[in-house]
């Protein structure tokens, strides 16, 4: 697994701030879909679209978030009790 974020359009990579913030905004959104517009209008800060579209991807490949064409989820889970579980198969 790739864990260096891609390079934009523009041949730079997002700065880690714009990435944290863009992860802390799908981990705490109160929908469990949303659409890359309603995402730009919840940032605190605004980004370029390429900028976004870069980081999208990146949290793509890194399992953090499920991209269809409904919307964006975040499935990250790093709660440890439920990792080990799954790791040794017992089913809740």
């Amino acid at each position: 697994m790739n864990t260096t974020p891609p390079l934009n359009k523009k041949g730079r990579s997002p700065t880690l701030n714009t990435i944290k913030m863009v992860e802390e905004t799908l981990q705490n959104m109160d929908e469990s879909i949303i659409s890359v517009a309603d995402l730009k209008r919840k940032l605190p800060k605004q980004v370029n679209h390429n900028t976004l579209t870069t980081i999208l991807e990146y949290l793509e490949e890194s399992d953090k978030i499920a991209v269809s064409i409904k919307g964006i989820t975040w499935i990250h889970n790093d709660h440890s009790g439920l990792n080990k579980a799954i790791s040794r198969g017992i089913e809740l």
